[in-house]
């Protein structure tokens, strides 16, 4: 019994594995944000594009 108290206790002061959580979930979020992102800006530029061609060949 005694062996697996000390084993809780090496985890729970075992703190490498909570920086490596914490810096995965930075990642993901800076990964959702940018994907966000891409999103909404590649809407926009395919407006800006078809506005522009349609003004191009109604031009010509």
């Amino acid at each position: 019994m005694q062996a697996i108290s000390r084993v809780i206790r090496r985890f729970c002061k075992h703190e490498e594995g909570v920086t490596a959580i914490e810096y995965g979930l930075i990642a993901a979020l800076i990964g959702l944000v940018v994907i966000g992102g891409v999103t909404v800006l590649g809407s926009s530029l395919e407006t800006k594009f078809t506005t522009i061609a349609s003004s191009i060949g109604s031009a010509g």
